[in-house]
C-alpha cells in the first residue's frame, strides 16, 4: 500500500477527521466561562467557512442577559441548557448587509428571491458548523437548538431582529460536564450514491432501525423505546411549524 493510501486509512485518521467522527451533542456544562478571546476566535473560524459568492450572509447574536436566555429557553419548548451554557449564540441568515450593498451599487434592493434565501441559510449553516468544530477541537462541547423556530417571532422580537434577518438556530457552548454517547450514523450506502439516486435498500433501513433501537435502550441517560424511523417520523410530523413561511416572507425571504 502506498504512503498516500495509508495516510487516509481507517487506522491513520488525522486529528481533524477524528474530531469530526467524535461529535456528540452536549447539554450538560461545567460552571466555567469561555474566555472572550476564545469565543472571538471561534467566530472567526466560522467566518473562514465557504460562502456563496462570498456574500457572507450571516450574523451571530451572543445572548448574554439571563432574562432573555430564560425567555428563549421557554420559547424553544423548555430547554434549560440554554440558560446554563457558558455561551448561547443565535445564528441568523442575514441579507440586510447584502441589500445595503446592492443599493449602494445602484443595483436595486434584495427582493425576496428564494435563491437568495437559500444562499443565506446555507451560509449560516456552514459558518455555524465551523464554529462548533473549532469549539470541540479545544475541548468545548455544544448543541444546536432548532427549537428557537417553535416561537420564532418571540425570538426575533427578543433579539430585535430587523427586516432581512432570520434566526435559523441557536447553539449552546460550554465546557462539558459529561460525555454523552455518540449516536450511530446511517450506513454509508444509505447516503452515498453512485452516479444516480437510489432509494435505500429496505434491509439496510431495518438494520439501522435495529441499531438505533439498541442505542436508545442502552444509553445512560434519557432512555427511550424507539428506532430511527419512528423517532424521525415523530420529529418531522410533530415539528411542522406552519408559521414559518409567513414569518420568512414577513422578514423579506422567499417572496419569489
Amino acid at each position: 500500500m502506498s504512503e498516500d493510501k495509508k495516510s487516509v486509512g481507517v487506522g491513520a485518521l488525522n486529528p481533524v477527521i477524528a474530531q469530526q467522527l467524535a461529535h456528540r451533542s452536549v447539554r450538560a456544562f461545567r460552571d466555567r466561562p469561555i474566555e472572550p478571546e476564545l469565543l472571538e476566535t471561534l467566530v472567526r473560524c466560522g467566518q473562514a467557512a465557504a460562502s456563496s459568492s462570498f456574500i457572507q450572509a450571516y450574523s451571530v447574536v451572543r445572548v448574554h442577559r439571563p432574562a432573555v436566555r430564560k425567555a428563549i429557553a421557554e420559547a424553544a419548548g423548555g430547554q434549560p441548557w440554554i440558560e446554563r451554557a457558558a455561551e448561547f449564540l443565535v445564528f441568523c441568515a442575514d441579507l440586510r448587509r447584502v441589500d445595503a450593498a446592492c443599493r449602494r451599487s445602484q443595483r436595486g434592493p434584495v427582493e425576496g428571491y428564494s435563491e437568495h434565501g437559500v444562499a443565506a441559510i446555507v451560509d449560516v449553516a456552514l459558518m455555524a458548523q465551523n464554529v462548533l468544530l473549532a469549539a470541540e477541537s479545544v475541548g468545548l462541547g455544544g448543541v444546536f437548538i432548532g427549537g428557537i423556530r417553535n416561537e420564532i417571532q418571540i425570538v426575533a422580537d427578543l433579539l430585535q431582529l430587523p427586516q432581512l434577518v432570520v434566526p435559523v438556530f441557536g447553539m449552546c457552548l460550554g465546557w462539558p460536564a459529561d460525555t454523552p454517547d455518540i449516536k450511530p450514523r446511517m450506513p454509508l450506502p444509505m447516503v452515498l450514491h453512485q452516479d444516480e439516486y437510489q432509494d435505500a435498500p429496505q434491509h439496510l433501513v431495518a438494520q439501522y432501525d435495529a441499531e438505533m433501537a439498541a442505542y436508545y435502550r442502552s444509553r445512560s441517560a434519557t432512555q427511550k423505546l424507539s428506532d430511527w424511523s419512528s423517532a424521525t417520523a415523530t420529529a418531522v410530523q410533530g415539528k411542522k411549524r406552519a408559521h414559518m413561511l409567513a414569518f420568512l416572507q414577513q422578514q423579506g425571504f422567499f417572496r419569489r
